[in-house]
């Protein structure tokens, strides 16, 4: 008989000599999802049906014959597809409103308790993996790992790094200067010169982060940079980029426009968050470099839908115009030139039930199956999860989403979840649950 693992053996023996009551109450649980058709995410594209069985958080069969186990819970996905959870490349959890006066007023129980909301609503929208790039999250992983609220597998950066006046800077302008190197916040850390921003990289990784974060141009959602300038000098992004190397990890970059996408890629930067003003030339350099860009369409699109009446300071709704269309542009720039291209959405606070909604903005530009590689492969590269997330085999984690949308014929489908989400699995736990069967 084939074994999935020591406690399927257990069972197997159990069903031959008797009871094992014991040995039963230690044992884990066993789920097998049966009659699902299964997106292959290494050849984008559903290779028929399948039966899975998951052994507690992991993957440990997938066949095309029916499982010879006896599952804890068997789940019938017949008529459905069944896919990798969803990953996320760009999200920030400590952003719980895009009222940025009454953000930065909070109590640090009002942050958490909105920080464990956004991330259970994270995961109930399918996306089971996200890439926080910006502040402090080290206690929602902890609190998510421990059962204290449901949340999605969290790789972080940690708090970012910006210069004084940048896009990670929102510390009051008033009052005398302080002679102190580095300003933290929830958010980031505000350090100047080579050697704060060494210390400020070396204080994260040390943390836990498992990448850093820096900022080289102005941004839509920070107070007081215009959105063209550029931030840091190549000395200030090599400090960053050199302990990231040391750490066998990666440096990513929040920029704009061309000339801030080339001060962080020529000195180390191997990814690049947003780049709405992309030229062919910078792109093509980007390719050579084997540098990545995240586009984060949608959130352009919710600033200035419901940026307004979520509080969302008229300064910020000023620098958003014209983002979003720039945006798009720069991803047909970007597919142009053949750059790697992840999937992120960068949603604030009251915007984050948007988060599906990349689907369908992407799919006015994108295929599907260019959209479900920067999801499930890109995505998960930068993660550095390859083989764990974005994939339904054996030994990878148990996340898994079922629904009625080939999504390979109409991806933009995906946009509602409470309409094209039957059922999601997180590390092995059901946490959506719309199929009505007993």
């Amino acid at each position: 008989m084939r074994t999935l693992g020591s406690n399927v053996m257990v069972r197997c023996i159990h069903a031959r000599v008797g009871s094992l009551a014991g040995l039963e109450r230690a044992m884990s649980t066993l789920t097998t999802i049966v009659n699902g058709v299964l997106f292959d995410t290494q050849r984008l594209e559903f290779v028929g049906e399948r039966h899975i069985t998951l052994e507690d958080d992991k993957i440990v069969e997938v066949e095309t014959a029916l499982p010879r186990v006896s599952a804890d819970r068997v789940i019938d996905a017949r008529g459905r597809f069944v896919m990798p959870g969803f990953i996320d490349a760009h999200v920030h959890h400590v952003i719980t409103t895009m009222d940025f006066p009454r953000l930065f007023a909070l109590s640090q129980v009002e942050l958490s308790l909105g920080m464990a909301r956004l991330a259970e609503a994270t995961v109930q929208r399918g996306f089971t993996t996200v890439r926080d790039t910006g502040g402090n999250v080290k206690g929602l992983v902890k609190a998510i790992a421990s059962g204290l609220c449901r949340g999605p597998r969290i790789v972080r950066a940690g708090r970012a790094l910006s210069q004084t006046g940048g896009h990670g800077d929102a510390n009051p302008v008033h009052g005398p200067l302080c002679a102190c190197q580095i300003k933290s916040s929830e958010l980031s850390h505000v350090a100047d010169g080579p050697d704060a921003v060494r210390l400020a990289a070396r204080t994260e990784l040390r943390d836990g982060s498992d990448f850093i974060k820096i900022m080289t141009s102005g941004g839509v959602a920070s107070p007081t940079d215009p959105f063209d300038c550029l931030q840091y000098t190549p000395e200030e992004v090599r400090a960053a980029t050199i302990e990231t190397d040391h750490r066998n990890t990666y440096t990513t970059s929040h920029a704009y426009q061309p000339e801030a996408i080339s001060l962080a890629i020529e000195n180390g930067v191997r990814c690049i968050e947003h780049g709405n003003l992309l030229d062919s030339t910078v792109a093509r350099r980007m390719v050579e470099l084997e540098v990545t860009l995240v586009p984060t369409l949608v959130t352009y699109l919710a600033m200035s839908e419901i940026g307004a009446a979520a509080g969302l300071p008229k300064a910020n709704l000023d620098k958003n115009r014209g983002v979003f269309d720039a945006g798009l542009a720069s991803l047909g720039v970007a597919q142009e030139a053949g750059l790697a291209v992840g999937f992120g959405t960068d949603l604030l606070g009251e915007a984050q039930p948007w988060q599906n909604r990349e689907f369908a903005i992407r799919a006015e530009l994108q295929s599907a199956t260019e959209i479900l590689r920067s999801m499930y492969q890109v995505n998960a590269r930068l993660c550095r999860l390859q083989g764990s997330v974005g994939v339904i085999a054996p030994g990878a984690s148990a996340d898994i989403v079922l629904t009625p949308v080939d999504a390979l014929r109409d991806i933009a489908q995906l946009a509602e979840p409470e309409t094209s989400i039957d059922a999601v699995i997180c590390r092995g736990e059901l946490v959506v649950d719309r199929l009505g069967q007993a």
